[in-house]
């Protein structure tokens, strides 16, 4: 931790805050992303001092904590730890669907005590259905094991490091008081508010994606219906035009049939006055 201290004064290291500052801000923007790309989170703060102000800071935004005692194998034997969260859907299923009633009272007590218990331990990363994209840590000398699972695992590690920790454990050290609730609070609430801003451009970026879809779409259906009216009037124009050469090569048949009547009076029809006055003459 020598890089980070400050100074030493009645043997209290004093941390450098310009480096814990700039270690917020790089492990923000981490987080940050990490969360745009909809990933989860896990915070670890399981000391008195912690756990309170990362169930407060953490619970609005949706991602998994643990605050009570790390279960073993948390990360490395994650299938076991899915199992025992779906003991509690069992649990929970047969609260409603009228199996209690068929039990004696014993049995229910031990079945709600367990339910209790699990609820307790793992109700809070009861939505965590694959292993989580980082993990966020509070003092990692308390929490080795969950830091050594991680690492074990290749998940990014990010860490609030006090002065008698080593920074080389994790890949995103805070520097900075981890035994002081109120250092912890300033810090996790910085955090929290980098992943909920990755969460909202995440939200708008799928918002503008699905509008500029549904634009797509609209044009699409637009210039469909256009080509329709345009084939439609072409119809019309031909079928138009049909019926104006229809009536027109009518009409010409009709002329010519007038025209050919008269030609035929004319030459072989004769009237009778005519024909009376040749007959006389002759």
């Amino acid at each position: 931790m020598a890089p980070y201290i400050f100074m030493e004064r009645n043997s209290i290291h004093i941390i450098d805050l310009n480096k814990t500052i700039a270690k917020i801000d790089e492990a923000a923007a981490a987080l940050k992303q990490i969360a745009k790309s909809g990933k989860k989170i896990l915070f670890v703060a399981t000391k008195k001092q912690a756990k309170d102000a990362v169930e407060q800071l953490v619970k609005p935004i949706n991602m998994p904590y643990i605050t009570e005692r790390w279960p073993g194998g948390m990360l490395t034997n994650f299938a076991t730890i899915r199992r025992a969260i779906k003991k509690m859907d069992a649990i929970d299923k047969m609260a409603t669907d009228g199996t209690f009633d068929n039990m004696s009272k014993k049995e229910k007590l031990q079945i709600t005590r367990q339910r209790a218990k699990l609820e307790k331990l793992l109700g809070s990363i009861a939505d965590l259905n694959r292993l989580p994209a980082a993990l966020f840590v509070v003092d990692i000398t308390k929490e080795h094991i969950a830091v050594a699972e991680a690492k074990k695992l290749n998940i990014p590690t990010f860490a609030i490091v006090d002065t008698n920790s080593n920074p080389n454990n994790v890949d995103f050290p805070i520097p900075a008081n981890d035994d002081a609730t109120k250092s912890i609070h300033v810090i996790v609430k910085k955090i929290v508010e980098a992943i909920q801003e990755g969460m909202e451009e995440r939200k708008y970026e799928k918002d503008k994606s699905t509008e500029e879809d549904d634009s797509k779409k609209t044009e699409e259906n637009k210039k469909t219906i256009e080509e329709k009216d345009d084939s439609i009037e072409e119809t019309v124009d031909e079928g138009q035009e049909i019926e104006i050469k229809k009536a027109k090569a009518g009409r010409k048949a009709l002329k010519e049939d007038e025209i050919s009547h008269d030609n035929k009076d004319k030459k072989g029809l004769k009237s009778p006055r005519g024909s009376a006055k040749k007959k006389y003459n002759k």
